[in-house]
């Protein structure tokens, strides 16, 4: 199928693939249940929760206390099954491949639904199809970082720098096709900067360099730096989303600081999937106990901490969420030509 036409169904079909049909239509999901969750308690045994990504990362981080708590009021052991690699690729394939009993489940980055889709031309899986979104568990802003050398403290006197230094500058981040890589190249292109993207393998080996000074800027999240903002090692400037973090009170979001674009209002998230063709009450139920974990204190404490928000939101919303957010996205990739195949 041509690319581009497979991505206009994606961003068609998604508010309904990774909505309706990701909670299953009301013949199938009862059929399925009338198989399986009322043929026997649902769930029957261990949950397994892939997480797309490394131990210990923030993804990682939000995964385990959520399933401790949905495995306790479930009745059944939760499982954290790691599986990184391919920008989450690995880890999407083995739900794409799973049984639809909702006995495995994902937690990921907004990067495996809503901007992949644009960044392969072709995925071992189909996103409308393979993947139903449950719940969006927290909201993942990200902090644009200077070295401390930099002369501007604020995102308004960097744009001025950038723009009076041309072709001078570079900016980081923590892959090709990233956030981190996306609002990077949106500065550079609102300032017509013209700016070199630097891409690393990964968030810590960025982080080093802008410590470092290897590298004068970038984009990255406040669990990889926030005790180098706090030990004057690097200068938070701004923050992405329409409300400040309660991990940096203090920082002001893009928006308070005049740029208002959608780019720089849209955060990224973590987010819990099921295989497609899960039964709606299933994906439901999980939506709620992802809902009654977030407003748990010590959850939202814990999730507050790794500067993320935790927010708990079901299918139906979080799939026009979705929809919204692939589009800006989409339009980023576009224009920067990023692709990672």
């Amino acid at each position: 199928m041509n690319p581009a036409i497979a991505r206009r169904q994606f961003l068609a079909l998604l508010p309904g693939a990774l909505g309706a049909s990701a909670l299953g239509t009301a013949a199938l999901g009862a059929s399925a249940l009338g198989r399986s969750a009322h043929a026997q308690a649902w769930p029957s045994r261990t949950i397994a929760m892939i997480v797309p990504y490394p131990p210990g990362g923030g993804t990682d981080a939000v995964a385990r206390p959520i399933a401790e708590k949905i495995g306790k009021a479930l009745g059944q052991s939760v499982i954290v099954d790691n599986k990184a690699g391919a920008s989450g690729l690995i880890g999407m394939g083995a739900l794409a491949k799973a049984a639809p009993d909702g006995h495995t489940i994902l937690v990921g980055l907004s990067t495996q639904f809503v901007i992949n889709p644009f960044l392969f031309r072709k995925l071992p899986y189909d996103p409308n199809e393979d993947v139903a979104l449950v719940s969006q568990i927290a909201e993942a802003p990200i902090v644009l970082l200077a070295h401390p050398s930099l002369p501007a403290n604020d995102v308004q006197s960097l744009l001025a720098y950038i723009r009076a230094n041309r072709s001078k500058l570079s900016y980081g981040s923590y892959g090709i096709g990233s956030a981190s890589h996306l609002s990077g190249a949106h500065l550079s292109q609102i300032t017509d900067g013209d700016m070199t993207h630097v891409a690393y393998k990964g968030e810590a080996p960025m982080i080093t360099d802008l410590v470092g000074g290897q590298v004068p800027m970038g984009f990255g999240s406040v669990t990889q730096a926030r005790s180098m903002i706090e030990a004057g090692k690097l200068k938070a400037l701004g923050v992405t989303g329409e409300k400040r973090i309660a991990a940096l009170p203090d920082l002001a979001t893009f928006s308070e600081q005049g740029v208002n674009d959608d780019v720089f209002r849209t955060v990224g998230w973590i987010a819990m999937a099921a295989p497609g063709g899960t039964p709606k009450a299933v994906i439901q139920r999980l939506a709620d106990e992802v809902k009654a974990a977030c407003a748990l204190p010590d959850v939202r404490e814990r999730i507050s901490g790794l500067g993320f928000e935790a927010v708990g939101r079901g299918p139906e919303e979080f799939a026009e969420i979705a929809k919204a957010d692939a589009q800006v996205w989409g339009r980023l990739v576009k224009q920067t030509g990023a692709s990672l195949d």
